[in-house]
């Protein structure tokens, strides 16, 4: 096919999109479903009219080609398991007793039985559930989502493309199974699994689809030999059957590399790639291996991850470059719209010519459609596209609001010795001890505690104008005088306030600095049914005035004990904020810590002894190509450690993280110089622990004994039993006993029962440590 013909057959299409619906319907029918308020038979139904309204929008806007599959009550990787027969053994009767339960109770666990692993979608704040496999894992085909969603955009008259997580990632994203061996590959699975993924494909073209689409993003990480062998097997097999519709191999993320030439050679009729995490290397690649004849490339143009317009004329002149190395060039976003807002309109409290810098999943498919009639016939037909683009491109990069001089100065000025501490550990740690005067394994929580229906009424009502601002205060005191007198009861070493006047951990601190705008619907999915209004950050950063110092001074007042004082620390900003794409990370970076700083500063100046600095982004932030590793861990724990470094050697710094694989980088956690992290381990049954000991970490850490992503309360002698296991890897003068992470998300009740357990098994486990 000639450039020209490829041109003129361009597609518009997209890979995902948001599921939960404009305002949440989904995350409402759900939890209405947990508490018995909502049946099995109505929370389906608000599932199928959110699937016909996703794919109507995406009709209508002009997306010749949209994506079936990808909605989840829960996470797409857990429908992989359901779909290849891999329920773990302890969920099997829960799913043999009913289908939805037992797939939340994988999802959740039940009072009784630990649900699965749940760690981050490679490099994205969206966590997945991890599959557990071992040697004995045998698999077998449940195509009866897949199918249903295809017929049910099939009934309404639309071109329909299934999207699956594909065999090789799902195998590189699994563990081994509990009990099974630490070192089992599971990618030795493969040969078992390409049979089920035959007999659905088969299904899926029984059931109507041309294509489908089969999701690799693994492969973009640095792959060895065997894996990419067995990704070369996977597709040379799958492409070899004769009952199954067109393949789609879907990478996204960033380069996919050496994976190219192997997917590329394999009977497979189509690729997907990134063009804009990594363009220039996917471009150059491309051309090495003599391009796609033959098949068709889906070029992912559109940024699929953040939220500022794209520039139309810069995109169409990749897809130009394109034109002529494949039969057929389709333009796409460049991952699936999931991890974007659903769409900007509603905003009211942006100002309109702002808004306009500004896409969300609608726009980026408007974006997507103009791409592609441009390409197929012609940039004349979307002049005024253009023009538009222009204009609003040129307003961004003229605004006031991107560029303060004063914040660029203070950066300009940070020298190597504003990210030291004034000590090193072993004498700062002699001198928090006899500050502090804590037991051996002292107790404390994350951060926050329960947000009670109080707390969101409070915070609706001043919004809404019910209350004043000092009827709102007086509200949050309340609160945190309850957390902390429970606390102090339930027999706590180290206190938190609770953090009730907090919407989120980092939007909270957004909509107090400069250079960032808050949304009022735009919510991203991060887990389940936790959805997350990510700030933007469209400029310079400083700190008008404190914004943690009073609410902490007030909890002090309420105890003798310490009481930690909370803030987020400057990686996770920016990783859970949609950042802005005009400078380098590293310089935002800097500007947000010297920000929090000041904070940490003011906090210490008002007598507070130990302050926790979170950083649970800073794992899921690293690059997904180890090449890039060392130049983003270098400003990210430089901008930790000016964060925190200007404290007295006798302020207790802690950080935390969360829910991530934290073997990769427990040097960085080192290079941090924090004297406390805590880390979860609960799910992950202390492996945390261990791979600090291996490392020969030196400072003091708390590996989480308490799973608080479930509702399912914890023993007193569980949570003893992990200690122990702790133990066996941190000595008792260095541990720490905390839940894995803040408690925003649980229930009173269970919240009461599960510290109060934590705190007898630290008892516990203190009177079985020899005398000291």
């Amino acid at each position: 096919m000639t450039a020209k013909s490829a041109a003129a057959a361009a597609r518009a299409t997209v890979y995902g999109y948001p599921r939960q619906g404009q305002n949440r319907e989904l995350k409402k029918a759900i939890e209405g479903y947990w508490k018995g308020r909502v049946t099995a038979d109505a929370l389906r139904a608000t599932a199928a009219e959110l699937r016909r309204t996703n794919w109507q929008q995406l009709a209508d806007a002009g997306i010749d080609e949209v994506p079936t599959g990808d909605f989840s009550y829960y996470d797409h990787v857990l429908d992989t398991t359901v779909m290849v027969g891999a329920v773990p053994g302890r969920h099997r009767d829960a799913v043999a007793t009913d289908r939805l339960d037992g797939y939340f109770a994988m999802a959740r666990g039940t009072r009784d039985v630990a649900p699965l692993e749940m760690t981050k979608w490679f490099d994205t704040n969206y966590h997945y559930l991890v599959p557990e496999l071992g040697p004995d894992t045998v698999f077998s085909a449940d195509s009866a989502k897949q199918v249903g969603e295809l017929k049910e955009a099939v009934a309404l008259g639309l071109t329909a493309r299934p999207v699956l997580v594909g065999p090789v990632t799902y195998l590189l994203l699994a563990k081994p199974a509990p009990g099974v061996a630490a070192d089992f590959d599971t990618l030795t699975l493969l040969d078992r699994l390409l049979p089920v993924y035959a007999e659905i494909l088969a299904d899926l073209r029984a059931a109507g689809a041309e294509w489908v689409q089969l999701d690799e993003p693994a492969l973009v990480q640095d792959r060895t030999p065997a894996e990419l062998n067995a990704a070369e097997r996977a597709y040379r097999d799958l492409g070899a059957l004769t009952d199954r519709p067109k393949l789609l191999a879907a990478t996204y993320f960033d380069r996919l590399g050496n994976a190219l030439p192997v997917l590329a050679k394999t009977p497979v009729e189509g690729l997907a790639l990134d063009f804009t995490e990594a363009a220039a290397a996917n471009l150059d690649a491309l051309a090495a291996v003599g391009g796609l004849p033959g098949k068709r490339l889906v070029a992912g143009v559109v940024n699929g991850r953040n939220i500022w317009v794209n520039d139309l004329e810069t995109s169409l002149a990749t897809l130009g470059t394109l034109l002529g190395l494949a039969d057929r060039v389709d333009v796409s976003a460049s991952c699936s719209l999931l991890h974007v807002p659903l769409d900007t309109a509603p905003e009211r409290d942006i100002a309109p010519q702002i808004l306009r810098w500004l896409a969300f999943a609608r726009q980026k498919t408007n974006e997507i459609v103009t791409l592609a009639k441009g390409l197929a016939q012609g940039t004349d037909t979307i002049a005024a596209e253009l023009a538009a683009n222009r204009a609003d491109l040129a307003s961004r990069a003229g605004s006031p609001i991107t560029r303060e001089p004063a914040v660029r100065a203070r950066t300009a000025a940070v020298t190597e010795a504003d990210g030291r501490r004034s000590q090193p550990y072993a004498q700062r740690a002699a001198a928090q001890r006899a500050h502090l005067g804590l037991p051996l394994l002292p107790t404390t929580t994350i951060g926050s505690f329960p947000q009670t229906g109080e707390v969101r009424t409070a915070r609706a009502d001043l919004r809404a104008g019910r209350i004043d601002t000092a009827g709102y205060e007086e509200r949050i005191k309340a609160e945190i005088q309850e957390v902390i007198s429970f606390q102090e009861k339930a027999g706590l070493d180290v206190l938190v306030h609770g953090e009730a006047e907090r919407n989120d951990m980092v939007q909270y601190f957004a909509e107090q600095l400069t250079g960032y705008l808050a949304t009022q619907h735009g919510w991203v999915q991060s887990y389940g049914t936790r959805y997350v209004r990510p700030p933007i950050l469209a400029g310079d950063i400083s700190r008008p005035e404190p914004m943690t110092v009073r609410w902490t001074e007030y909890a002090r007042s309420l105890t003798d004990r310490p009481v930690k004082g909370m803030l987020t620390g400057p990686v996770t900003m920016l990783a859970w904020s949609f950042v802005r794409d005009d400078q380098p990370l590293a310089d935002t970076a800097r500007q947000v810590a010297l920000a929090l700083r000041d904070e940490v500063t003011d906090l210490e100046a008002a007598g507070t002894s130990v302050i926790q600095v979170d950083e649970p982004a800073l794992r899921e932030t690293l690059p997904l190509r180890a090449a890039d590793h060392p130049a983003y861990l270098a400003w990210a724990t430089e901008a930790f450690r000016l964060t925190t470094s200007g404290v007295r050697p006798d302020t207790q710094i802690h950080t935390h993280m969360c829910y991530a694989e934290f073997g990769d980088i427990v040097q960085a956690i080192d290079d941090l110089d924090a004297d406390v992290i805590s880390l979860e381990a609960a799910r992950s049954h202390m492996q945390v622990a261990r791979e600090l000991a291996s490392h020969g970490y030196p400072r003091e850490a708390g590996p989480g004994v308490y799973d608080i992503h479930s509702p399912r309360v914890p023993s007193a002698e569980e949570a003893a039993e992990l200690l122990r296991t702790g133990l066996e890897a941190i000595p008792a003068e260095r541990l720490w006993v905390n839940p894995d992470c803040g408690l925003k998300t649980r229930g009173w009740s269970e919240t009461r029962a599960s510290l109060e357990n934590l705190v007898a098994a630290a008892r516990t486990v203190r009177g079985e440590l020899p005398a000291h």
